[in-house]
């Protein structure tokens, strides 16, 4: 019998064909193999290692974690003291953290573990909050809203405190025309205003303008030889004042006074009042948010109630 010539495996016969297919599908795997742990390799080998600088246990202190603490002009030698007080710091409480956790009771640890949950859900909810207020909250507030608030409040606001209306300048003890700025000052006709404007540059402290409300104590802040024992003989409606002290002369004329327990002007508390309108506006805005926020939880299912009994 005939033999058939061995194959060669150059043919196109059917066994040549599925051999060739094995050894290609047997190369396709291994290349896929050799892809994937070539491509791992190389992942993990791009992650850029972190470099620690101290650990504690598990817990280690990274170069990252501390390098924008120090500031770019701040010298090699501060720097490093800088980073070892740091480092001591930093190890001392991890000690401490891993020492309570060991040494104080279950119960301790439990309570204090739900603080530091509330606390960083308010850290998280107040910023949203604050964000969405800062987006939506009008902070325009005309004079006819201050003014009507201040008459429905006008008895909450009564002074603490003595207030002023007054004009004063302080001069040097040598001043030669003091009589000349006395008589001025006590005039306070236009040209006296004029002239004492012009000369403004000669006096240490000047307050020209009386139709604004000071506190007594701002006042008495101003001029030092006023003091609290002395001043209600010197802070009287219509009274001039003339006060010397070893730096210096004050010259000065009481326009208007307003007591304790009188009630606060309104050029004197409007900046108060806006804040009072501004806050109250924010209270109510947040409250909204939180009636809707709970709306849209029910709505959509995301918040109920189960009946406790």
């Amino acid at each position: 019998m005939r033999k058939e010539p061995a194959c060669k495996g150059s043919c196109n016969c059917y066994f040549c064909e599925m051999l060739m297919l094995q050894k290609n599908n047997l190369f396709l795997l291994c290349a896929a193999f050799a892809l994937l742990f070539t491509s791992c390799d190389s992942l993990f080998n791009n992650e850029e290692e972190k470099e620690p600088l101290a650990r504690v246990g598990d817990t280690y202190l990274y170069k990252e974690d501390i390098a924008t603490l120090i500031p770019d002009d701040m010298s090699k030698q501060d720097s490093t003291l800088f980073v070892t007080n740091y480092i001591n710091n930093w190890a001392s409480k991890q000690l401490f953290l891993t020492k309570s956790k060991i040494n104080l009771p279950e119960e301790k640890l439990a309570e204090f573990d739900r603080l530091v949950s509330d606390y960083r859900a308010d850290l998280y909810t107040r910023a949203y909050i604050e964000a969405l207020v800062l987006q939506a909250q009008d902070t325009a507030v005309t004079k006819s809203q201050l003014q009507q608030y201040y008459e429905q409040e006008k008895e909450n606001f009564k002074l603490n405190e003595k207030l002023v209306q007054l004009r004063f300048v302080g001069m040097p003890a040598q001043f030669l025309d003091k009589d000349g700025v006395k008589a001025k000052i006590r005039s306070w006709k236009d040209e006296d205003k004029r002239y004492l404007d012009s000369i403004a540059v000669q006096f240490k402290k000047i307050h020209f303008n009386d139709s604004v409300w000071v506190s007594a104590s701002r006042v008495i802040e101003e001029i030092p030889p006023l003091t609290p024992m002395n001043e209600a003989s010197h802070l009287k409606k219509s009274q001039f004042f003339e006060l010397q002290d070893s730096l210096g002369v004050y010259l000065g004329v009481i326009n208007n006074i307003l007591e304790v327990n009188d009630t606060a002007p309104f050029e004197y508390v409007e900046p108060d009042i806006r804040q009072l309108i501004l806050n109250r506006r924010r209270l109510n805005y947040v409250k909204k948010l939180e009636t809707e926020i709970i709306d849209e939880a029910i709505k959509k299912k995301e918040f109920e109630v189960y009946d406790k009994e």
